[in-house]
């Protein structure tokens, strides 16, 4: 089969099937009211995401059948990101208490190490540092962790997508460059996947992804992240520098509202990317900034672990250090007062 008229077709797939989500969630009544906890001010459709859940599972089945991608990163993906999925679902239409959504997305996490492996070493500034049992109670940690901060940065028209896809771009880009052409194929397909919705998402927003599609990126992100470290360890560097913005603007966040004691699973609009919208009046400029930075900045990084064989754990610190400015300039994790536009 051609894949080029099979990628093509994830796209437009995707498109097309946000589109009747879309109608779906007019009829359903399924609405995000904007609220004092709101970084939109017009009520708005939900659940798009779903339609990446759907379109990106099935491309999935189709590199199987094909043998592009092998049977433990088909299971660890399908079944992982499926269970995901079905939680944000689910809370998408009504409510889940926090601790059984954790419950459910470390099943889920745990699933997908036992078919990708944990980490087992990992090369440390120029160290090779071997984890041993560590690692199983690290890697679905870290893998639950890229789950929420994905939900917890889903929250202005766009960047969500925007993020997904130029870091699944530029990974692939340097996959191609690097000769692993074996690794191109998952995050090639969600890459496809979300840039059919994100003509609907892209600002202003005609339909939110919800959590169903933001927990399901992340745990998708996460899974495909594991399985490029199982080759070769600098993968993880490359993929944690691509999906910097978030890491650093959600994890900086997290820990200031811990210092401070607040319940952090409660909705809140104190990331840095929250702050920058409001203050420049719209969400355009701060979802281009992502991908701005994204493509001069951390890609050319990333490039450098793969091309020039440069630490990995030294440049992710030279990555993420104008990354945490920006947070603090932005005030992330910050207790809210109104903000002036600019």
């Amino acid at each position: 089969m051609s894949f080029w008229w099979f990628f093509v077709g994830v796209g437009v797939t995707s498109f097309v099937l946000t589109a009747l989500l879309r109608q779906y969630a007019f009829a359903r009544s399924l609405m995000d009211i904007p609220n004092a906890r709101s970084s939109h001010s017009v009520a708005t459709p939900r659940g798009g995401g779903l339609a990446i859940v759907i379109v990106f599972l099935l491309g999935l089945c189709i590199l199987y059948t094909q043998s592009l991608i092998g049977l433990s990163t088909f299971c660890a993906m399908a079944l992982a990101g499926l269970v995901v999925a079905v939680i944000g679902f689910m809370d998408d239409h009504g409510h889940i208490a926090a601790r059984w959504r954790l419950v459910g997305h470390f099943c889920a996490a745990v699933w997908m190490v036992f078919w990708l492996n944990s980490l087992d070493s990992i090369n440390l500034f120029g160290l090779s540092v071997h984890l041993g049992w560590s690692g199983a109670i690290i890697t679905p940690i870290y893998l639950v962790w890229i789950l929420n901060l994905y939900n917890f940065m889903d929250g202005i028209d766009g960047i969500a997508s925007v993020e997904a896809i130029s870091a699944c771009a530029g990974v692939c880009l340097l996959y191609a460059l690097d000769d692993q052409s074996g690794l191109i194929w998952a995050p090639l397909l969600l890459a496809l996947a979300v840039t059919g919705f994100l003509f609907w998402n892209f600002p202003p927003a005609r339909i939110f992804m919800g959590d169903a599609g933001s927990g399901f990126l992340g745990i998708i992100l996460g899974g495909i992240t594991l399985a490029a470290a199982s080759v070769e360890s600098k993968w993880f560097w490359v993929w944690n520098i691509m999906l910097g913005v978030f890491i650093v603007d959600a994890t900086f966040t997290l820990l200031r509202r811990l210092v401070r004691g607040e319940k952090v699973y409660e909705a809140h609009r104190s990331h840095a990317y929250q702050y920058a919208s409001r203050l420049y009046g719209k969400h355009l400029p701060v979802t281009l900034g992502v991908l701005l930075i994204n493509v001069l900045w951390l890609l050319p990084l990333a490039f450098s672990i793969v091309y020039f064989d440069f630490d990995g754990a030294a440049v992710l610190t030279i990555a993420y250090a104008p990354l945490l400015l920006i947070a603090i300039k932005y005030r992330a994790g910050q207790l809210e007062h109104p903000v002036q536009n600019a």
